[in-house]
């Protein structure tokens, strides 16, 4: 009989990336930007955090890890991870006729519970 052990694994793992998404928010939150949405999803591609301050729309990616023994967290931001973001922004934009916002695609990681913030962090993929 299969162990429920490996759903409960999974489970707790998506409320640890919670947990993490949330202290991100209140990250942008202390510095005076507004929460727009959390987990914007377009199709499978989905976007942690949008948030805004002024005329800037940021979307945050946010990776967490306990160590640093399969790399930085940063590094699980992929190309192809880049690409899906910048999909999703671009129909978020479509969806919300944003046409005159600045943009910034920023990573916030948490390598064991401390926190580090990658402003502009990759350039929006126009190729995909």
């Amino acid at each position: 009989m299969p162990s429920s052990r490996k759903g409960s694994s999974k489970e707790d793992r998506i409320k640890i990336g919670r947990s993490y998404e949330e202290l991100a928010a209140q990250f942008y939150l202390d510095r005076h930007y507004f929460i727009l949405h959390r987990n914007y999803h377009a199709g499978h591609k989905e976007i942690d955090l949008i948030v805004q301050k002024g005329n800037l729309l940021v979307f945050v990616e946010v990776k967490s890890a306990k160590s640093k023994s399969l790399g930085h967290p940063a590094e699980r931001v992929t190309k192809k991870k880049i690409a899906n973001l910048t999909q999703a922004a671009q129909q978020y934009l479509v969806e919300n006729k944003i046409d005159d916002a600045d943009l910034r695609f920023d990573v916030i990681t948490f390598l064991g519970g401390k926190i580090e913030h990658f402003p502009g962090a990759f350039a929006a993929d126009e190729n995909d």
